[in-house]
């Protein structure tokens, strides 16, 4: 159970890296214009969102099924579970807004910031799924 966990969070933190900070930064300087740059990356960020959300359920249903198999009683993780608000915020309320265009620099500079802090609640989740327990 604990290599799952690790590879859900390798999955989760992997993704959010290898697109938030490769391929969308590739599709700007390489798209014919801003603008098809702008709905690709909006629907890979959609996609990562997915991504984020089931590599989080799964790694609450399996750090809770360790927990109960040790006679634990263990809460998700509060990064797990931040990193997948977060990801529910960016898809449902920021991403509305950066797709309409309506306000767009405080839109985006949000949507970048949750975009970031996620990658670090996915990074610390890895870290301490590396972690020995004890």
């Amino acid at each position: 159970m604990a290599r799952l966990q690790i590879y859900l969070a390798a999955l989760w933190w992997g993704s959010m890296t290898t697109i938030g900070l490769m391929v969308v930064p590739l599709l700007f300087v390489h798209s014919e214009t801003p603008a098809m740059a702008g709905q690709m990356a909006a629907k890979l960020f959609a996609a990562q969102t997915w991504v984020s959300l089931a590599c989080g359920m799964l790694l609450v249903v399996s750090a809770q099924r360790q927990a109960r198999a040790q006679g634990l009683a263990q809460s998700p993780s509060a990064w797990v579970l931040g990193g997948v608000l977060m990801a529910l915020l960016l898809e449902f309320v920021v991403a509305p807004h950066i797709v309409a265009r309506d306000n767009l620099k405080l839109w985006h500079n949000l949507g970048s910031a949750l975009y970031l802090a996620q990658c670090w609640c996915a990074a610390k989740v890895l870290w301490d799924s590396q972690a020995p327990t004890a």
